[in-house]
């Protein structure tokens, strides 16, 4: 990590006991009201990706919307959301996953990827991957080629990264606590 990225570190607040007892939140807002720490995170996020041609910035619903759109921007690429059901206008395609206590569903256009598409996927936070797996799966269920998946923050010792089964996964801060 370069010394822009370990600033942007240090512009994220740290809040104990949320959502409860024993977890230690990274609270990214105190980021992204930082206007040169947001400057720099876009930059860094797309200076990972400035080279590949990507068509199309995938981000997850709803932090992701915070930096797919500007991240698709300075790729010169498409941005396409992935939602939860029933917040698409258009026909969908949808992917069912597991949760810790249950199931979750998410949901994209039909016609949102072409096949052979090249794309990333962008979100804030990678914990145990079962979510960012899930869109990886639905746009590839599209013909999408997911050349990536995106974070700001990953936390490290959740081992998250080991759901994609060889899909570069590039996160720019991480936590190991």
């Amino acid at each position: 990590m370069d010394q822009n990225c370990e600033h942007l570190k240090k512009l994220i607040r740290e809040v104990p006991d949320f959502p409860k007892k024993g977890i230690l939140f990274y609270d990214i807002t105190t980021l992204l009201k930082d206007k040169t720490g947001f400057a720099t995170l876009i930059d860094a996020l797309s200076d990972h990706y400035i080279k590949d041609e990507i068509d199309t910035v995938l981000a997850i619903e709803a932090r992701g919307f915070i930096f797919g759109p500007a991240l698709a921007y300075r790729l010169n690429a498409g941005f396409v959301p992935i939602r939860k059901p029933g917040k698409l206008p258009a026909e969908t395609v949808k992917w069912s996953y597991d949760l810790e206590y249950g199931k979750d569903t998410l949901e994209i256009h039909k016609d949102a990827i072409k096949p052979g598409e090249r794309v990333i996927i962008v979100d804030d936070l990678l914990a145990t991957g079962g979510t960012a797996n899930a869109c990886m799966q639905l746009a590839k269920s599209l013909g999408a080629d997911v050349k990536g998946l995106s974070f700001v923050v990953e936390l490290d010792f959740l081992n998250g990264r080991q759901k994609f089964n060889g899909t570069e996964v590039f996160s720019l801060l991480h936590y190991d606590k």
